[in-house]
């Protein structure tokens, strides 16, 4: 199920009627989530519901087991088997193919034929997030941040809830199982939600709708077919896409969850007025990116061990970074890229984060520029198709605009803007004392009527959210 469609819009009403009816019976409205989680998931795929449950009982169980062994060697080899298991079962999935394929070109080019075969497997939808779920659950168990969850129908409420469980925002169990424990004493913000909801959605169905259907798409099909200025557009086009589709669906994820009665934490941060790569990713997708600084980065020695260890470290943690989005080597470039991009601004970062006036807009021009430019290798079919692009931008091809039209500037204009927008806007009028003296069900038919103006100005159908197949 999509968010922004009839048939999620009326599974999210059940829900929310079922635990008004339960009440503040809190055991088993935990319970009935996990139903309602593993149902929204069956939607996919109902016999990927086991492989979820595997990862929940991996994680479950060692988290269960570390407190009680008491040897430093034994923890250790635990938590190892743990996330080794975790990892195993996304390296199948997720990369099986790509190395076989990868392998078997090699084997092919010295006469050996192709000794692996080729499974094609279907990736199961959400691995990726549930598998960082389990593994830093049982890291923070094991470093002792979090105490272990005690109940399993707990575990599978972290591991599966389903306003996170497609495309996150990463909740970490530190954040998430403590709110497990009892029902929060102060009531949803709804009017806040809502507002959340109804913003996630504009970005989602308009901006990011409208950009890739009527630019983006087109000229990333056949770019030869298109002008420059056609192809450089849809590089900008493409960077406010990706940005509005995937912060749209957690600002949906955010609001969604706030109405259940738990809280996430914020995931974009107006990443394209960054004035360095380092700020970028401070404020991009942060929970992956601090999840990778935290489970992946400092584990292999961060900073501490000398300047060309730090340069592998990032150099490392951004390359898995990229092959994290996709078994392919455009997303090995576009992790070597940005982590290249690291390395050579280490020096000046915090210099280029204090820069005040001209020289700050220079900085976010240049760092958007270079992101903008790593998208390409993000959207591109493949190697073969980003040279392709590239090719067709060297010549100033004849003709005036063929695809970019005042509509479409518009709107990336508008996507670039909302950068320069307060992001706690929902936060300030929810908190309006008239905003909080309104009937529930006042709320509800402002959303409502909004959500249909959304859904009126639309294009037709609904296309997927883009970090869905990662």
């Amino acid at each position: 199920m999509l968010f922004p469609t009839l048939n999620f819009a009326l599974f999210f009403i059940a829900v929310a009627v079922i635990l008004a009816l339960i009440g503040g019976l809190w055991e088993i409205r935990k319970l009935f989530l996990v139903v309602a989680s593993y149902v929204f998931y069956a939607f996919w795929n109902w016999h990927f519901c086991i492989l979820l449950l595997s990862s929940t009982a991996v994680s479950y169980s060692v988290g269960r087991w570390l407190p009680e062994a008491d040897r430093p060697r034994l923890r250790k080899w635990m938590v190892g088997c743990g996330i080794g298991i975790q990892l195993l079962v996304l390296a199948f999935f997720k990369y099986y193919d790509f190395f076989a394929t990868s392998f078997n070109r090699m084997t092919r080019d010295v006469g050996w034929g192709e000794p692996v075969p080729l499974i094609e497997i279907l990736l199961p939808v959400a691995i990726s997030f549930f598998t960082f779920h389990g593994i830093s659950y049982i890291v923070d168990v094991y470093r002792g941040k979090v105490t272990r969850c005690r109940r399993f129908t707990d575990m599978m409420l972290y591991m599966s809830f389903f306003p996170q469980l497609v495309a996150g925002p990463i909740v970490r169990s530190s954040k998430f199982l403590p709110q497990l424990e009892r029902p929060s004493p102060t009531p949803p913000p709804i009017a806040t939600a809502l507002l959340m909801i109804a913003g996630g959605l504009f970005k989602k169905v308009i901006l990011a709708s409208y950009l890739g259907t009527q630019l983006v798409d087109p000229v990333f099909a056949d770019p030869a077919s298109f002008s420059t200025l056609d192809l450089l557009f849809a590089l900008y086009g493409f960077a406010v896409q990706i940005f509005c589709d995937f912060s749209g669906y957690t600002d949906i994820a955010i609001g969604l969850a706030a109405l259940l009665g738990f809280e996430f934490p914020q995931n974009f941060n107006q990443p394209y007025r960054s004035p360095s790569l380092r700020d970028f990713w401070r404020r991009w997708h942060m929970t992956l990116s601090f999840w990778l600084r935290d489970y992946l980065y400092i584990p292999l020695g961060g900073s501490r061990h000398g300047r060309l260890r730090t340069s592998a470290n990032l150099m490392i943690t951004m390359l898995l970074g990229g092959l994290w989005h996709g078994a392919a080597m455009k997303f090995v470039m576009w992790g070597a890229l940005h982590g290249g991009g690291l390395l050579l601004e280490r020096p000046f970062s915090d210099r280029l984060e204090n820069t005040r006036g001209i020289a700050r807009l220079a900085a976010v021009l240049v760092i958007f520029h270079f992101v903008c430019f790593t998208w390409l290798f993000f959207h591109a079919e493949d190697m073969e198709s980003v040279w392709l692009y590239l090719t067709a931008m060297t010549p100033l091809h004849p003709g005036s605009f063929a695809q970019v039209t005042p509509f479409t500037l518009g709107l990336i204009v508008l996507g670039i803007g909302l950068h320069f927008v307060s992001t706690n806007i929902p936060g300030r009028v929810g908190a309006l004392a008239a905003v909080q003296r309104m009937p529930d069900w006042v709320l509800a038919l402002a959303f409502g009527l909004c959500v249909l103006m959304i859904d009126a100005a639309g294009p037709s159908g609904v296309a997927p959210f883009i970090y869905f197949q990662f």
